[in-house]
């Protein structure tokens, strides 16, 4: 199936999220059987279901005008990335600064390939993370294999 750019979708998108005060982050095709072009979502404070909906009523119509799969039927979803999301620009990691974070890497550093810390600082080639009162660890991003927000369930 012919299908458009996710850059495409995403950009024309993120027009459509500003009038309904979310931001698009991310868009994901999945061809098969029953395809699947998936929305992901963001906004301060968190994403609910109710923004979802409105996202996707939003969105609906005038994504059938821009037409991604040019003709071809496919299911829409819009989805939050969800609490546990990779951190993937420049933005999820300085509005993390200060707050603690889950770092799984793909060499270890001091015979460790998982870390939770707090992120101190984000240079774009790599983070700073406090790792306890006396410890920190500065760590090359091309170390890390996903970083993310640290959830406590306790």
């Amino acid at each position: 199936m012919k299908v458009k750019s996710n850059s495409e979708i995403l950009e024309f998108c993120a027009k459509i999220g500003q009038t309904v005060g979310v931001e698009v982050v991310e868009v994901e095709f999945k061809q098969g059987k029953n395809p699947t072009l998936t929305i992901f979502i963001d906004r301060e404070g968190g994403i609910d279901l109710d923004a979802c909906e409105t996202f996707h009523r939003a969105i609906n119509d005038p994504l059938d005008e821009l037409d991604p799969t040019f003709g071809e039927p496919y299911t829409l979803n819009v989805s939050s990335l969800g609490a546990d999301r990779p951190f993937k620009t420049e933005k999820d990691f300085n509005s993390h600064i200060g707050k603690m974070v889950e770092v799984k890497l793909n060499v270890a550093i001091k015979g460790k390939k998982y870390y939770e810390g707090e992120l101190l600082s984000y240079d774009g080639d790599r983070i700073v993370l406090k790792v306890d009162a006396k410890n920190t660890l500065s760590i090359e991003l091309k170390s890390i294999v996903k970083v993310n927000s640290y959830i406590d369930f306790n």
